[in-house]
């Protein structure tokens, strides 16, 4: 495998500058050459010796957006795709994904509203978020959209309210362990809860439709899509049998993106998957949805960054500190807890390398994105180099500040 900042890989398809954004002609019908996966494409390299875009920056190359959706939309089958917004709503990516057929998983007004100005209709919309003002609710039904997610009792009150006769399925807390994002607790309610909420949505007019859950970002564990899937299952038959006659499944999202860890190939993971889905729902099996994200934008990004300073903070210690132009605030937010491990590539690739912490250019002390986690980098890196975070597409731009210490967001490029 290459590992120096100028490797390239076969070419991917070509396309236009148009200010900060490239543009992009429709969807071709020509078959797209599989890239290696979270590699520099050809258009990227070639667009950043060209451009030599400030630092930092993220150029996305879509042409590995379109193969990782046709991918999983084939591997998956018969399930539906809803793209979750939330990883990088840049409007070029939505209408790319709009063009070839997904739907989408919007989790507030302003994503609803992002989808429908690339033409996405009402019915290819989930509000599924499981926190929403009723205002927004009222917003989305007005909209047309018809399917929402809930996980308590006050919030389904809310949905039959301001959203009478809507589908809404229920989300369920399942065990994430194995991921690297783990989501935790925040969204869900426990089975017993929900089978009781799901009778009560039946009770309030509304069309209790189905089940979600998510087995947490960035989920390398494929055991746990077995357990969770055989938690669901369980409850989606116990719910029938009391005749909640439940239709959805909506799988959630965990398809991984490649970081410092090798993954299985995205064919073989969304397989097998749904091998697990065919293990535990009879035929016919209810319809299914998925919320892929990462698995479909975050390998197809790069982050282009400047080294700022490197330092000892004493002579006696072996490790350097290298401080890059962007960190925690402006795009590196998943490297709290160092959760989300970026491959990094610089000019120096094959030569001596030594122990590393990486830090981002804040004054503030937890922008720190790698301390423990015993990264090396080339000892011949120097201040002015550039160095490229690889696998970068997703919850990079979408979770950047605006301006913390006057440090502007990553800018990002779209080709």
């Amino acid at each position: 495998m290459r590992t120096s900042i100028e490797a390239t890989i076969l070419e991917t398809g070509t396309s236009s500058l148009r200010g900060d954004t490239v543009a992009r002609p429709r969807v071709r019908p020509t078959q797209i050459h599989e890239p290696i996966r979270g590699e520099v494409t050809p258009k990227i390299a070639r667009f950043l010796q060209r451009e030599r875009p400030k630092t930092p920056c993220l150029v996305v190359d879509l042409d590995v957006v379109e193969h990782n959706f046709r991918t999983m939309r084939r591997a998956l089958a018969p399930a539906k795709l809803y793209y979750a917004v939330k990883a990088n709503p840049d409007p070029a990516i939505l209408g790319l994904l709009a063009q070839l057929g997904s739907c989408f998983d919007a989790a507030s007004r302003h994503e609803i509203d992002s989808c429908l100005a690339q033409g996405v209709r009402p019915d290819q919309i989930s509000f599924g978020n499981t926190v929403k003002k009723l205002a927004d609710i009222a917003y989305a039904y007005d909209k047309g959209i018809r399917l929402f997610v809930f996980d308590c009792l006050d919030e389904l009150d809310k949905l039959a309210k301001a959203a009478p006769g809507a589908r809404v399925f229920c989300r369920v807390l399942v065990d994430t362990a194995g991921a690297d994002w783990p989501l935790a607790r925040k969204s869900g309610c426990s089975p017993a809860m929900a089978l009781d909420l799901m009778t009560q949505a039946r009770a309030r007019g509304l069309d209790a439709c189905g089940l979600s859950f998510h087995v947490g970002s960035q989920q390398t564990e494929l055991p746990q899509w077995e357990r969770a899937v055989a938690q669901i299952a369980d409850l989606y038959n116990t719910l029938r049998g009391r005749g909640v006659e439940l239709d959805l499944i909506n799988l959630g999202g965990g398809f991984p993106g490649r970081y410092h860890r090798e993954v299985p190939p995205v064919d073989e993971y969304c397989e097998d998957v749904m091998r697990i889905v065919r293990r535990h729902f009879a035929e016919p099996m209810p319809e299914l949805i998925v919320e892929p994200g990462r698995g479909i934008v975050g390998d197809a990004g790069v982050i282009e960054a400047e080294v700022v300073l490197i330092s000892k903070k004493d002579d006696a210690e072996e490790a350097r500190w290298i401080f890059l132009d962007i960190g925690v605030f402006s795009g590196l937010a998943e490297t709290v807890g160092e959760a989300i491990k970026y491959r990094i590539q610089t000019v120096h690739d094959g030569g001596p390398t030594g122990l590393v912490v990486i830090a981002g250019p804040t004054c503030d002390s937890i922008d720190i994105l790698y301390e423990r986690s015993c990264y090396r980098l080339p000892l011949a890196l120097r201040i002015g180099d550039r160095v490229r975070l690889m696998s970068s597409g997703a919850y990079t731009t979408s979770t950047a500040s605006i301006g913390f210490n006057g440090f502007a967001p990553v800018a990002s490029y779209y080709i």
